[in-house]
C-alpha cells in the first residue's frame, strides 16, 4: 500500500514510473541535496509558547499528503505526490509539520517517516507536531461510535504508536485534537507527565479548544501548555472576539491556525452562488484580497497568511497546499509587513461592513 522509496544515490529512479512521476522524484531527490545547503534565506522564525522549541513562522500540514483519508485508496502516485510536497516544504524553510493520528488512520505518519529515513539530516533540523483524542466508530468495537478520549492510557498508547509510525523516539510538539468532555485533568496531566519524563515528547498543547477549556486544564498541569491550534482565517474570525488570542498574548501561548486560507477559497476565484446570503461578502473579501495581492505584487494566499501573520499573538499559520510552487509561494507571507490601514481593510471586507 504504501510506497516503498529506493536509494537517494540511485536517484530514486523507478523502472516502471511515468514520465510525471519520474520528473516528481527528480525535483524530491534534488530538493533533499539542496535542503541542507540552500542558499536561500532561511524562513523567519518564532519561540513557540514558554518553551525552547523554535518554529518556522509559517507550519506545513501534513494531512493531505496521502491524498485521501481512506488507506486502501492511498495509490503509489498519491503517496509519490505526497512525499514530494513534504521535501517541497523542508527546502522552502518549513521547519514545523503538522500531524495527527487520525489524518488517514496513520498513513500520513508512516509516509512523512519514510521521507525521514531516507532525507539525511533532517529529523535534527524540523520540529514534528503530532495530535491525538479522536477515535473513529467501530473501535475497538463495533457498536463505538465517533468519539473523543482523553483517557490516559489512550493518550499514552496513541503518542506510543504515532513514535513507531515516524520512526522517531520523540515528537517535539503533542497535542489533543478535540476536546473530551468526559476529561479528567488530573488524568490528562499524569499521561503528559508521564510522557515528557520518558522523553516520548519534549512539549504539550492543545487544539480546538476554548479559552476556559484550556484554563482548566493548565491549572492541573504541571508543564506550560504551549500551543492552541484553532481555525483562524479572514473567513473565521471568531478567535479574535472570543478571547481565546486574548488569552494566548496574555499567557505566552501560541495560536496555531489551522485552516488560514478557509480551504484555499481565500487563494481561488470565488465560484458564484447568488443562493448564498454571504456571496455579497465573500466577494467584496476576494476583490479585496486580490487588490492587495496586485499592490504588493505577491498571491492571494500570501496576503491572506501575512494578515495572520501581523497579529501580535504571534500566529502560526499551518500550510495544507500539496503542490510545490503553493508552498514556495506561501513563504513570501514571512517577509511581508501588513500596515496597520492595509490590515484594517482586510478586516473590514472580511466583515462586508465598516467598524462600529
Amino acid at each position: 500500500m504504501l510506497l516503498a522509496l529506493s536509494s537517494l544515490a540511485t536517484g530514486f529512479a523507478l523502472a516502471s514510473a511515468t514520465s510525471a512521476s519520474k520528473l516528481a522524484w527528480w525535483r524530491f531527490a534534488g530538493a533533499c541535496g539542496r535542503a541542507a545547503g540552500s542558499d536561500d534565506a532561511p524562513m523567519k522564525t518564532i519561540l513557540l509558547g514558554k518553551s525552547t522549541l523554535v518554529s518556522s513562522r509559517l507550519a506545513y500540514g501534513c494531512w493531505r499528503i496521502a491524498g485521501t483519508w481512506e488507506p486502501a485508496h492511498v495509490t503509489a502516485e498519491r503517496a509519490e505526490h505526497g512525499q514530494a510536497a513534504i521535501v517541497a516544504a523542508y527546502e522552502a524553510g518549513y521547519t514545523l509539520f503538522d500531524h495527527a493520528d487520525i489524518y488517514c488512520d496513520g498513513v500520513v505518519e508512516k509516509l512523512f517517516g519514510q521521507v525521514l529515513r531516507e532525507v539525511s539530516g533532517m529529523r535534527e533540523r524540523i520540529l514534528i507536531a503530532s495530535k491525538c483524542g479522536i477515535r473513529k466508530a467501530g473501535e475497538p468495537e463495533a457498536q463505538a461510535p465517533y468519539r473523543y478520549d482523553f483517557s490516559a492510557a489512550h493518550i499514552v498508547e496513541s503518542c506510543e504508536q504515532s513514535l513507531r509510525r515516524l520512526g522517531v523516539e520523540t515528537i517535539d510538539l503533542y497535542q489533543l485534537h478535540r476536546p473530551d468532555y468526559l476529561a479528567d485533568p488530573a488524568e490528562v496531566a499524569a499521561a503528559f507527565s508521564q510522557l515528557k519524563a520518558s522523553g516520548k515528547v519534549r512539549e504539550l498543547g492543545v487544539s480546538n479548544f476554548r479559552p476556559s477549556q484550556l484554563i482548566m486544564l493548565q491549572r492541573a498541569c504541571p508543564m506550560p501548555l504551549v500551543v492552541n491550534q484553532v481555525e483562524i482565517s479572514l473567513s473565521r474570525l471568531e478567535p479574535f472576539h472570543d478571547g481565546t488570542l486574548d488569552q494566548c498574548l496574555a499567557e505566552g501561548i501560541t495560536p496555531l491556525a489551522w485552516s488560514p486560507l478557509a480551504g484555499g477559497k481565500l487563494a481561488s476565484n470565488l465560484v458564484a452562488d447568488m443562493t448564498d446570503p454571504l456571496h455579497a461578502r465573500k466577494l467584496k473579501l476576494q476583490d479585496a484580497v486580490e487588490g492587495l495581492a496586485r499592490e504588493l505584487g505577491v498571491s492571494r494566499a500570501a496576503i491572506a497568511l501575512a494578515w495572520l501573520l501581523k497579529h501580535p499573538s504571534g500566529i502560526v499559520p499551518i500550510v495544507g497546499a500539496t503542490d510545490p510552487e503553493h508552498i514556495r509561494e506561501a513563504t513570501r507571507a514571512a517577509d511581508l509587513s501588513l500596515s496597520r490601514a492595509q490590515w484594517y481593510r482586510l478586516l473590514e471586507a472580511a466583515y462586508g461592513q465598516r467598524l462600529p
